[in-house]
């Protein structure tokens, strides 16, 4: 499992995070997406942990609590979208009517 945090402190560095969620138990992996093309980062990461019981008890404690200023979401990351509507089928989006 990995877990999804938005609302994300574009201060917040990869060792920011490790040491927020080492509290709950052993990081295995940060990443800390940026833009392409300006390289400033996107206000979200990912986390995975050891253990799924660690990255449930992190998601309980850190989900709405506010970190650097900013109301943090923390959830189960879900699964990438496809991205092969949008290369020329019509795709909508539930704000696109």
């Amino acid at each position: 499992m990995t877990i999804y945090i938005g609302n994300l402190s574009f201060q917040a560095t990869e060792d920011d995070l490790k040491e927020v969620f080492a509290e709950y138990g052993t990081v295995s992996r940060v990443s800390l997406p940026t833009d392409r093309e300006t390289g400033r980062k996107r206000g979200f990461a990912f986390v995975e942990m050891a253990e799924d019981a660690q990255e449930d008890a992190a998601i309980a404690e850190l989900d709405g609590a506010e970190w650097l200023g900013r109301e943090l979401k923390v959830n189960k990351a879900k699964p990438r979208e496809s991205r092969a509507g949008a290369a020329g089928g019509k795709s909508f989006s539930k704000n696109s009517y």
